[in-house]
């Protein structure tokens, strides 16, 4: 199976087609309205109001629903108990990351206390500080006992990208916990001291001017998949240059992931200007997590280069997923400004990266709900929407489920971390910037963009 609009110069094509073979093989379609949780749904509550109760719900995916051991994300977690799940024990190394920033959200909004998040935080930094690393670099998926579990063949070991997700949720909380009490003051010392250990120098493969996604003891660098813009990994490359121990020189960043300027476009999609090319077939926009997973802490607004500006560049792929459904050219029933917001996650047939040229009908909520600081109007419709009028066919026990089609009557209950934590998250850094405050204030993530060559309020601050 091919997915569409994605060219093998993209890792993530390779991927993804992975996670399409997995979702096949183990969480076939089905009649999946059978075994509705019993869900209440609450009236006539403020956009404030909900927004915490979005919150609430979502995070419970990564306190309630952590993996017990760990204490981490679960990859997937199924509700309807249609076919059997066996995987549950599978920790997700990006959404762990995703999950730790979302426990931070928790506790100054109090949805649990400062002690329980702090106990929940240690669990999984002691967990991480003694599971298979490959030159600093955690592996896509984890067993309960720390050993690397294989996303795929060749894909057994270090993924610098998922690592990357996970590390900057490590100086999030570094930053949080660095003038508390002497047990916080030790827990940032462990999140510095995990973060530091990252050698993103080594997957340059032998010094090459652009950062690889894999590399195995096993297979070495096969995988072979240099990691260039543009798509989800942006902060991959921020991580990288601003690392205090195993930094890599600016010429990576511009001549790798923004080969050598090649990464720039002039486009105008519904009337909202893109300057960055998308790793996309054809003139168009990818999936919308590609807004979202490298901007949890790194913070667009404001935040420029010789490339882009990149709040302007994520609302204008946010809007044109908000007007590209209004149109709705493909007939698909429910699109329009409260039901919009096309990204990866399953699909009616296994699983797929969804964006306008690959639109299969179905709708992901964190598609839209993680967008809010982009279009904060927009993106209330849909929550709205979601709740008050689908409500139970769409909430469960940890929010939103992951996908669903109106047009199939496709309503899955089931739920993926890395789909679920950037809706806390980012809904938060619309709400306070709690987290971008975190991460922008990292003396080292100042220098390094300084270095890189960006712009932003808050590198001088």
């Amino acid at each position: 199976m091919i997915l569409k609009g994605f060219t093998s110069r993209n890792p993530l094509y390779f991927k993804l087609l992975a996670i399409v073979f997995m979702c096949i093989t183990s969480c076939t379609n089905g009649d999946s309205q059978t075994n509705n949780p019993n869900v209440k749904i609450k009236q006539g509550l403020s956009d404030d109001q909900l927004l915490d109760l979005v919150q609430r719900q979502t995070y419970k995916y990564f306190y309630e629903g952590a993996e017990p051991i760990s204490g981490l994300s679960r990859e997937r977690y199924h509700s309807d108990n249609i076919y059997p799940q066996n995987d549950k024990d599978i920790i997700a190394t990006g959404a762990s990351g995703f999950g730790m920033m979302g426990t931070i959200v928790a506790i100054e909004r109090k949805f649990i206390t400062r002690e329980e998040g702090f106990s929940h935080l240690k669990k999984g930094l002691d967990f991480l500080s003694k599971a298979d690393r490959f030159h600093g670099a955690w592996p896509h998926w984890m067993l309960p006992s720390g050993k690397a579990k294989a996303f795929g063949k060749d894909d057994d070991a270090g993924d610098l990208v998922e690592t990357s997700f996970l590390a900057q949720a490590l100086i999030c909380v570094r930053q949080y916990y660095a003038k508390g009490n002497t047990q916080e003051k030790e827990l940032a010392a462990k999140a510095d001291e995990l973060w530091r250990g990252i050698d993103w120098n080594f997957y340059r493969k032998d010094n090459e001017n652009v950062l690889y996604w894999h590399w195995s003891p096993n297979s070495g660098w096969k995988m072979n998949f240099a990691i260039t813009g543009y798509n989800e990994c942006l902060i991959t490359y921020v991580l990288a240059a601003c690392s205090p121990t195993h930094g890599v020189p600016a010429a990576v960043y511009h001549q790798g992931w923004a080969k050598s300027g090649k990464i720039n476009t002039n486009l105008s999609l519904y009337g909202h200007p893109v300057k960055l090319k998308h790793n996309v077939v054809g003139e168009n926009v990818g999936p919308l997590f590609w807004a979202h997973y490298s901007y949890l802490g790194l913070n667009p607004t404001g935040l420029k280069d010789r490339y882009a500006n990149y709040w302007e560049e994520n609302k204008s792929h946010t809007l044109i997923n908000y007007d590209y459904a209004i149109q709705n050219p493909k007939g698909f029933k429910g699109y329009g400004k409260n039901s919009w917001g096309l990204t990866a996650s399953y699909s009616v047939k296994g699983y797929a990266a969804h964006n306008p040229q690959e639109d299969l009908g179905v709708i992901a909520p964190t598609a839209a709900l993680s967008s809010y600081p982009y279009a904060k109007k927009e993106s209330m419709q849909v929550i709205r929407n979601l709740y008050e009028n689908l409500n139970d066919k769409v909430w469960g026990e940890f929010g939103f489920y992951d996908a669903y089609s109106e047009t199939e009557n496709w309503f899955p209950k089931r739920y993926i971390g890395i789909d679920q934590g950037p809706i806390v998250v980012m809904i938060e850094n619309g709400r306070t910037g709690l987290l971008w405050n975190l991460f922008m204030s990292a003396p080292e993530i100042k220098s390094g963009l300084t270095k890189l060559g960006f712009e932003s309020p808050e590198i001088k601050q």
